[in-house]
């Protein structure tokens, strides 16, 4: 990738010189330079993605918590780089990875290299401790940590090299990482106090079990369990004397009810920024709801043969697919299936007619691992295209 200079002054990641890329690149700017894009392609509506940044950051700021947004669900400097202007006081990553390949481009964006950055999986292994300090050498890095070996990992690689800020990683429920119980952050904590080279910093929380649970009251019931479990953690260690400080967690489908209970003090929100077709089924017009689907597969009616179906060129490799089938969008009755590997079809609605050639939106099914199937991402104001940036992070699960 090439840089390039914008009107105002921004910096954006050109696509490499490719076929795939030259007809929308040659009507950057124009009306209908939608109409130019190889599909499948993914496209964000910059006012829609505008709107979702100020929503959550006001938000936050409003009720005096800290915004920590995950780069998983957007992969993309670009995206990073908006957050932080908009008062995000750091990015969480998935894995190291990511951190790596965002915070280069981010530096030479010509961004500040000391960006607080946490790694929301714990690490296992001395190769991935060594690579956390190089990285603790490069910005603000805060590790999460739940079981003893890890911190042992993490002081040996840091010993005389770097301190690294050391969180303990709290399972609420979810059960995927997290120590299970009181006595076992006790001993973890424990752990990391007695390493100067590491800085205990807080304990992290994250239920990601509950973002898609469909009605506000059942959501917030199942959130406050799972924040008791968190709260009951926090208490015995400050019990104890130990201050923690950093109380990070929550998410997209769960930030309104994580600020009313008032246990957190940082939201790692990412899905806010795009939105998808699970979260608007689970939401709905709940207060974490109301965030405007941002994100889209651009995709082109590739036949029209068949009397009751037209097929597009978006199927199975064009995004993903745990969480079933897309919305097409603007077309509330017409109805997509997957046909295979390259290919869809879309059944369309009695009011609804679906030319071949036809340009159609379809909403993602899940927006995170489905940004992680693109090189780039175009940015656009309705018809027009006036920009494109990179999925900086794409590929990165290391």
């Amino acid at each position: 990738m090439t840089l390039r200079r914008c009107d105002n002054g921004e910096v954006r990641e050109r696509p490499p010189d490719e076929p795939r890329y030259r007809d929308a690149l040659a009507h950057l700017g124009e009306v209908r330079s939608l109409e130019h894009l190889a599909t499948p392609a993914l496209v964000c509506d910059l006012d829609r993605f505008a709107h979702n940044l100020e929503r959550m950051a006001s938000m936050a700021a409003e009720a005096g918590v800290a915004l920590r947004p995950h780069v998983k669900s957007h992969k993309s400097s670009y995206v990073a780089r908006r957050q932080l202007d908009a008062g995000a006081v750091g990015l969480a990553v998935a894995k190291l990875s990511e951190a790596e390949s965002i915070l280069v481009a981010l530096r030479a964006d010509g961004n500040d290299a000391s960006i607080s950055t946490l790694i929301t999986s714990p690490l296992a292994g001395e190769a991935l401790a060594r690579r956390a300090v190089e990285l603790a050498t490069r910005c603000s890095l805060l590790v999460v940590v739940d079981s003893v070996e890890g911190v042992i990992e993490l002081a040996r690689a840091a010993h005389g090299k770097a301190d690294v800020g050391v969180l303990c990683d709290v399972d609420v429920g979810l059960g995927r990482t997290g120590v299970a119980d009181v006595e076992q952050a006790l001993r973890v904590v424990e752990e990391i106090l007695s390493h100067p080279q590491l800085r205990f910093e807080g304990a992290q929380g994250y239920g990601g079990h509950l973002q898609h649970v469909k009605g506000r009251a059942q959501r917030r019931d199942a959130t406050k369990r799972s924040t008791d479990r968190f709260a009951e953690v926090v208490m015995a260690l400050e019990s104890r004397g130990v201050t923690v400080a950093l109380r990070t967690g929550g998410g997209t489908g769960t930030a309104a009810i994580d600020v009313e209970l008032g246990v957190l003090n940082e939201l790692q929100c990412g899905s806010y920024v795009f939105m998808d077709r699970e979260y608007r089924d689970a939401l709905g017009d709940d207060l974490e709801g109301r965030y405007e689907q941002s994100l889209f597969i651009a995709t082109t009616v590739i036949s029209t043969n068949q009397a009751n179906f037209v097929t597009v060129d978006a199927g199975l490799k064009a995004m993903a697919t745990d969480a079933g089938t897309p919305l097409v969008e603007g077309h509330d009755e017409a109805r997509y299936g997957f046909f295979g590997d390259e290919q869809g079809f879309i059944v369309p609605g009695s009011d609804d007619d679906f030319p071949r050639g036809q340009r159609l939106m379809l909403v993602p099914p899940h927006c995170d691992p489905t940004v992680d199937r693109y090189d780039v991402m175009w940015l656009a104001r309705g018809d027009v295209i006036e920009d494109v940036a990179r999925v900086t992070a794409r590929g990165c699960s290391q």
